[in-house]
């Protein structure tokens, strides 16, 4: 439960039962907020090392090093202006857009 409601709290849900306090003290302790690294994370580090290489998040659907990559990139400004659009049907969450704001990420690219 302790998950559910951190992430609750994270996309400023008010129903969240989780406070600030409760989350720094298990985060005191160790607590693991994940259980296992998760295909969205493993993607935001691709990307992370990308932009550490290249200077930017503009990566190219046909990347050739990881083609995946640039996929995710498109689905994550797909899933933004959804969200922008009032679309329920995106699942991009608050805490996400901030760790891509994060990086610089570019919500809004034209392939030239």
């Amino acid at each position: 439960n302790q998950r559910r409601y951190y992430e609750c709290y994270l996309n400023g849900d008010a129903s969240s039962k989780m406070t600030k306090d409760q989350i720094e003290l298990l985060n005191k302790v160790g607590f693991e907020w994940e259980r296992c690294r998760k295909p969205w994370e493993k993607s935001y580090e691709e990307l992370v090392r990308f932009v550490d290489k290249f200077g930017h998040t503009r990566v190219p659907q046909n990347f050739l090093p990881n083609p995946s990559l640039g996929r995710w990139v498109d689905t994550q400004r797909q899933g933004y202006i959804k969200k922008l659009k009032g679309n329920a049907s995106s699942s991009l969450k608050k805490n996400r857009i901030q760790l891509l704001n994060k990086i610089g990420f570019e919500w809004r690219h034209e392939p030239s």
